[in-house]
């Protein structure tokens, strides 16, 4: 009656359901009120589309192991490792933050790795997998798809949840 109601069908329409649900969880805190607007969705619209860019890199690079021509240079392993610590530590946080219902920093720590992969020239088909495992419960239908581009058999929502690996997370250098 006051017409300050959202119809999700209209919003899904608009940006799709996993947008949605990205952008609810990452407005903030579940025990905070939050003025929702469909007018800041388009940051987690953005996010969604930089991975589905990214994963073109990893169908690009498939393509060319199958076919084997045009390989990728081999990655800087100072940059490979660093890599591995973030992505080991977007784990750890992911998991943490899920446990504990902090969803906005489980998400905004797959920004901040999608960030380091994108920085990448090549990308490890395995840290991409991992990426899209930790996605998953955020954009469960972006994940999916992606998944079977991988020509994965079983859905990524059967797959085991990634462990981290304590001694991967710890920097070599101080300052």
């Amino acid at each position: 009656r006051w017409g300050n109601i959202v119809n999700p069908d209209e919003v899904v329409d608009q940006f799709g359901a996993d947008t949605l649900r990205v952008y609810e969880m990452f407005m903030g805190p579940f025990d905070q009120p939050i003025s929702w607007s469909t007018d800041n969705m388009v940051g987690s619209r953005r996010f969604l589309e930089r991975v589905y860019s990214l994963s073109l890199k990893i169908k690009n690079k498939i393509s060319n192991l199958k076919s084997k021509k045009n390989f990728p240079p081999e990655a800087d392993p100072t940059r490979a490792k660093k890599l591995e610590r973030s992505v080991h530590q977007t784990i750890k946080k992911v998991t943490e933050d899920i446990e504990s219902f902090h969803f906005n920093t489980a998400i905004s720590a797959l920004m901040i790795l999608l960030n380091e992969m994108e920085k990448e020239e090549t990308l490890e088909i395995g840290n991409w997998k991992l990426l899209i495992k930790l996605l998953s419960p955020f954009a469960p239908h972006i994940a999916e798809e992606l998944w079977f581009d991988l020509e994965e058999k079983k859905s990524i929502h059967l797959e085991d949840w990634p462990k981290y690996d304590e001694s991967k997370l710890e920097s070599d250098e101080m300052t």
